[in-house]
């Protein structure tokens, strides 16, 4: 396996695997691995003759006040994870490889990105799908997998390539849970003892009001309130949100009445932002 720093070393290592004829599964990461980062990699290292991990903290993503500098960082660990899991190229460039002096082109989108997330980190996804784009243009993948904890950036990822006609295909992979429901985050790293035992109390609000609109309920203010009630009931102070949107303009929703996607983001502590969500089929 293979550290590379620079867009130059990886544009020659594609190129020699190209030239090979041999397809390239790409896992955009901020670092900080666990088992959602390695079943992202499992599933690119069985579909494809090679595998590249971006291990970059990006700037671009993390509004002002936000935990860019508290961010948990670690090459040398990560490199461990992806050497076991098969990884053949580690990308883990600098700021300023990414963002040279003058860096002055960003890709923006209308729309998916002003609800659920969007609201509260109003720069957020201009970050995203800039570092996505960058990433997607320096190592030109044939598939690219990211987690479905992270609805909205899935979905605004896979609308991004479908609207600029970009040549890789978009793998959503599901989310990955601790034995006690939590999703795995890298933020639960900022999670005290006291926070972590609180911190399944997300998921199992989530299932209740998964249970509610499998039952019949048809009203997203009632599923919305008693998953609200449950987060707090435990001494949980700040909910950013609770929504239900539909599925596919992530446009909040009165009446459930056709594909949904139920999302949530909790504050815990200091730095830790927790999200979750769950979709049906109606």
């Amino acid at each position: 396996m293979k550290i590379l720093k620079t867009v130059s070393e990886v544009k020659e290592q594609v190129k020699l695997w190209r030239g090979e004829g041999l397809t390239i599964g790409l896992v955009p990461t901020m670092g900080w691995l666990h088992e959602g980062h390695l079943s992202l990699i499992k599933n690119a290292r069985e579909n494809n003759g090679r595998v590249v991990v971006s291990d970059f903290v990006n700037p671009l993503q993390f509004g002002p006040n936000e935990d860019f500098d508290n961010y948990p960082r670690d090459l040398d660990r990560d490199a461990g994870l992806c050497e076991k899991a098969g990884v053949d190229v580690i990308f883990a460039p600098s700021v300023e490889e990414m963002y040279p002096e003058g860096f002055c082109s960003y890709v923006d989108m209308n729309g998916l990105t002003g609800g659920l997330c969007g609201k509260s980190r109003p720069i957020h996804f201009r970050g995203v799908q800039t570092v996505v784009n960058k990433l997607f243009n320096i190592v030109t993948p044939d598939n690219a997998y990211f987690g479905e904890k992270d609805a909205q950036q899935l979905a605004v990822i896979k609308r991004m390539v479908l609207d600029l006609n970009m040549n890789v295909k978009i793998k959503g992979c599901p989310i990955i849970r601790e034995e006690d429901g939590l999703a795995k985050s890298s933020r639960n790293s900022y999670l005290t003892p006291e926070e972590r035992s609180l911190a399944p109390i997300i998921n199992k609000a989530m299932t209740r009001g998964k249970e509610m609109i499998q039952g019949g309920e048809r009203s997203s203010e009632k599923v919305i309130a008693a998953i609200s009630e449950i987060i707090l009931s435990v001494g949980i102070t700040k909910i950013d949100y609770v929504s239900i949107v539909d599925s596919l303009s992530l446009e909040p929703v009165d009446t459930i009445e056709r594909d949904i996607l139920c999302a949530c983001a909790v504050y815990m502590g200091n730095f830790a932002r927790l999200i979750d969500n769950f979709s049906l089929e109606i």
